[in-house]
């Protein structure tokens, strides 16, 4: 018994003496492997990463280069159209900076585009000329590296060109006097009605047979035109104007057909055969200033006094001839029982007449105000 107190004492003993020196072991093994490999890769990413970034300010420094500083030159590209929605080919287009300082300068392709190339960043204008059109500016900002695309350019017809193309201008007058009809053949009283034998300009060009001929079919195929006579018509046949050509639809498309044929035959014989023949102008021209009197005595004279050809002022032969020969001609289709002799041609030609003064009137005290592309063109101006 004894001796087997003292093993079991001596195994105790041994046994305390063997966990603290386990655990020891155990702690070093578990603690060394995720301690000093993670130290050693730390300081190797670290000192990596320091001295690539060392090394990159540093060589950037001694370029004396920096990334912000640096600018990127760009691109500006765009369109030449005349009023007319047709490209522009050789115009002339001139690049400069705010400080007005020319910097490039092209011509417009065969396509009416244009292209500046290697432009610095920074505010720039564009100033588009060509010969008998209005000088057209441009102007922005162009960013580093940017192309700019321009808006379409529209070139207009230049105020008072006559002078300019007299003198020396590659235009003939009557691609002159083409641009100014293609302007005319624009106005529309209301944005509707048509309102082309007038001209705003006191130095239009004359017209040639050809255009005064394309002038008065304008006018006559015009599909307002065309809905104004109609409504001429329904008026007749409310107030059984004409009677002998009765009521229902069959009267109402004779008394349409005499209408337009009054309109057509009006138009051709005193704006388009007559003014050829006798060489006058069969336009009102706007006048615009002078005392309400002046400008009412004007107005009011119209049917009488006219411009010829040759830019001076005369009796309006066309006109008054055209009106007596237009009512001879309706005697032809109107009813019998109302072609009393001279009297219907006599009436219907004063009427006519006096429907031109009116208009007069209203073209110089108050459609021009009432005319919406007139009123831009006045704001683009300004």
């Amino acid at each position: 018994m004894f001796r087997q107190a003292i093993v079991e004492a001596s195994a105790r003993m041994l046994l305390l003496l063997l966990v603290p020196i386990a655990c020891a072991i155990s702690n070093a093994q578990t603690t060394k492997p995720n301690d000093s490999p993670t130290v050693v890769r730390e300081e190797i990413y670290g000192s990596s990463v320091t001295d690539n970034v060392q090394t990159h300010q540093a060589y950037l420094s001694n370029s004396g280069t920096s990334v912000s500083d640096h600018r990127l030159d760009g691109y500006i590209s765009g369109t030449i159209l005349d009023q007319s929605g047709a490209v522009s080919a050789g115009v002339d287009v001139r690049l400069t900076d705010e400080d007005q300082t020319l910097r490039q300068a092209v011509e417009s392709g065969s396509n009416g585009q244009f292209l500046f190339t290697n432009v610095v960043p920074g505010a720039f204008r564009l100033t588009v000329t060509a010969p008998g059109f209005a000088t057209r500016q441009f102007s922005a900002a162009l960013r580093p590296g940017e192309t700019f695309l321009v808006p379409p350019i529209v070139l207009t017809v230049a105020k008072n060109v006559t002078e300019v193309h007299v003198k020396a201008s590659p235009l003939t007058p009557v691609q002159v006097a083409d641009m100014q009809i293609k302007e005319q053949e624009q106005q529309r009283v209301l944005g509707l009605i048509p309102n082309f034998y007038v001209s705003y300009d006191p130095d239009a060009l004359p017209l040639n047979t050809r255009q005064k001929f394309r002038l008065a079919w304008k006018t006559t195929a015009d599909p307002f035109t065309i809905v104004g006579v109609a409504a001429l018509a329904g008026v007749e046949q409310a107030t059984n104007t004409f009677d002998r050509y009765g009521q229902g639809v069959q009267g109402y498309f004779k008394r349409l057909s005499a209408s337009y044929t009054d309109v057509v035959t009006g138009t051709f014989i005193g704006s388009a055969v007559l003014p050829s023949l006798l060489k006058q102008d069969p336009r009102y021209f706007y006048k615009g200033n002078g005392s309400t009197r002046s400008r009412l005595l004007y107005a009011l004279a119209s049917p009488v006094i006219c411009k010829g050809d040759n830019m001076r002022w005369q009796p309006n032969y066309s006109n008054v001839a055209g009106a007596f020969a237009s009512a001879g001609v309706s005697y032809l289709y109107y009813p019998e029982s109302d072609r009393d002799g001279t009297g219907l041609v006599i009436r219907n030609s004063l009427i006519r007449l006096g429907e031109v003064a009116f208009e007069g009137v209203l073209q110089e005290f108050v459609i021009r105000r009432l005319t919406p592309r007139l009123q831009n063109h006045a704001s683009e101006r300004r």
